[in-house]
C-alpha cells in the first residue's frame, strides 16, 4: 500500500502512480441487507466493530464518512501487543492485520448495516491475502467479531451473500475473535482525509467514498469524523 510512501518519501508517490496503473481500485458490488442482524436494543451507544480489508487507509476513510459512526480509528489487530506496529506488521510475519475499529451508535447504524458497507464499498472480500495492489497477510480480509452476536450476524451475512452470487469469486474473508486491538501511529490516522491527492489515495481510496456516496447514500455523511478531532484514539 502508500505506507512505502511514508517510508521513502515523494519518490515512492512516483513509483505508486506507475505500480497503480494497471490496477483498478475496487468497485462497487451492491448488496443486500443482511437477513440477520443486531437485536434493536441489544447494542449501546460506542459498540465497537472491528474489520480489515487492505490497507487501512481506505476502509478508515470510507466509515469515517458513514453516518452513526462515531470514530474510526486505524490499527492492527489478529497478532501480539508487542509487535503490533507498522515496522513489524508490514512484515507480514506477526499474524496482525491492518484493521479499522469502528465505534458506532445502533440507534443511527446496525452491526449489519456496517456490514454491508464493508463487503459492498470498503473492500473486495474475494481477494485472499491481498487487497488492490497490496499482498501478504497483513492486508487480508478479516472480521474480528466482539460477541457471540455479532459472529453470528457476520456467518449468516457471508452464507447469504456466496449463496446469492453476488460476487465473482467465493468470500474469503476470515471470522475470528477479537484478541486486542491496537492503535496504528499518528501518522497513518486519516490519512486518506488529509492526502487525497497522493497518488496511491487519489487511485485507490477516494473511490471508495465516492461509492458509498452513490451506491449506499442514505448512510453517506460529507464531513468525515476524524481521530486528530479525538487525539487519544490514535495512541498505541
Amino acid at each position: 500500500m502508500g505506507k512505502l510512501v511514508l517510508a521513502a518519501g515523494a519518490a515512492s508517490l512516483s513509483l505508486w502512480a506507475l505500480l497503480g496503473a494497471s490496477v483498478a481500485a475496487e468497485k462497487a458490488i451492491r448488496l443486500p441487507a443482511p437477513a440477520l442482524d443486531m437485536v434493536t436494543g441489544a447494542e449501546t451507544a460506542g459498540e465497537n466493530a472491528v474489520f480489515a480489508g487492505g490497507c487501512f487507509w481506505g476502509v478508515q476513510a470510507v466509515f469515517q464518512h458513514t453516518q452513526g459512526v462515531l470514530s474510526a480509528v486505524s490499527g492492527y489487530a489478529g497478532g501480539q501487543k508487542a509487535t503490533a506496529n507498522y515496522d513489524s506488521v508490514r512484515t507480514g510475519r506477526t499474524g496482525h492485520a491492518e484493521s479499522v475499529q469502528i465505534s458506532y451508535d445502533p440507534k443511527q447504524v446496525s452491526y449489519g448495516k456496517l456490514l454491508q458497507i464493508y463487503f459492498s464499498v470498503a473492500h473486495d472480500p474475494t481477494q485472499l491475502n491481498r487487497q488492490g495492489p497490496d499482498s501478504g497477510t497483513q492486508y487480508r480480509s478479516a472480521v474480528f467479531y466482539t460477541s457471540a452476536s455479532q459472529k453470528q450476524v457476520a456467518e449468516r451475512y457471508v452464507a447469504q451473500l456466496d449463496a446469492a452470487s453476488l460476487f465473482p469469486g467465493k468470500i474469503v474473508t476470515q471470522l475470528a475473535p477479537l484478541d486486542g486491538f491496537y492503535p496504528a501511529e499518528a501518522y497513518h490516522q486519516d490519512y486518506a482525509t488529509l492526502n487525497p491527492h497522493a497518488p496511491y489515495i487519489a487511485r485507490f481510496d477516494m473511490p471508495k467514498i465516492a461509492n458509498l456516496k452513490s451506491v449506499m447514500p442514505e448512510v453517506y455523511r460529507e464531513k468525515p469524523v476524524l481521530v486528530s478531532a479525538h487525539p487519544r484514539n490514535s495512541s498505541p
